[in-house]
């Protein structure tokens, strides 16, 4: 038996498609850290940080500004959603937030304020 061929079947070329990815491979967006702002009443002239889990509690990493329209020191710091706990240093005493009713007690007998990122 003789099998006929024509110029149009030799030429003729197979698509293939190419897969979707599983939805379980897709990779899925990391966090992106936050601005948080924390503010403090105190009197302006003093030296005022922020200490926390976030800079491994030193007392003198991060300085809040004073903001003379509001009153008030401010700093901003970057975090990922979660739970961090966090003191004032003012004058080298170290205060937990009077603004914040979030807190835990630390193994200093005081207490730790918490801010919760999401």
């Amino acid at each position: 038996m003789k099998i006929k061929t024509t110029s149009k079947c030799a030429t003729a070329k197979v698509v293939t498609k190419k897969a979707a990815k599983p939805a379980a491979t897709v990779k899925a967006a990391k966090p992106q850290p936050k601005s948080v702002v924390f503010t403090v009443h105190a009197e302006k002239g003093k030296e005022v940080y922020i200490a926390g889990e976030f800079n491994q509690w030193n007392p003198t990493a991060k300085k809040m500004a004073y903001k003379a329209k509001d009153g008030v020191y401010a700093a901003t710091v970057k975090l990922l959603p979660g739970d961090y706990q966090y003191k004032f240093v003012i004058d080298g005493t170290w205060c937990a937030d009077p603004e914040n009713v979030n807190s835990v007690q630390n193994d200093q007998g005081t207490f730790n304020s918490v801010v919760t990122v999401k």
